[in-house]
């Protein structure tokens, strides 16, 4: 889909224009970039939540770990 004009630096052109070479176009590399930056965001905010969760139930995580490391103790 096309979008309105977007505008970029003389400095960001060149460098797209050294990464990608003939490889692609600037319209697919800067697509890839910006949905691994949305991708990465998204997942950012999951790992909040993630840490949320972990951090709830950390007393009986250590004590699992710390139950796990006594029988490689033994071994």
């Amino acid at each position: 889909m096309k979008t309105n004009t977007v505008t970029l630096s003389e400095e960001i052109l060149k460098a797209i224009d050294g990464i990608i070479g003939e490889k692609m176009n600037r319209s697919e590399f800067i697509e890839t970039l910006l949905r691994e930056y949305l991708i990465r965001g998204i997942h950012g905010k999951n790992k909040n939540a993630d840490m949320e969760i972990i951090n709830a139930h950390s007393a009986s995580l250590n004590e699992e770990a710390e139950d796990v490391l006594g029988y490689q103790a033994e071994l």
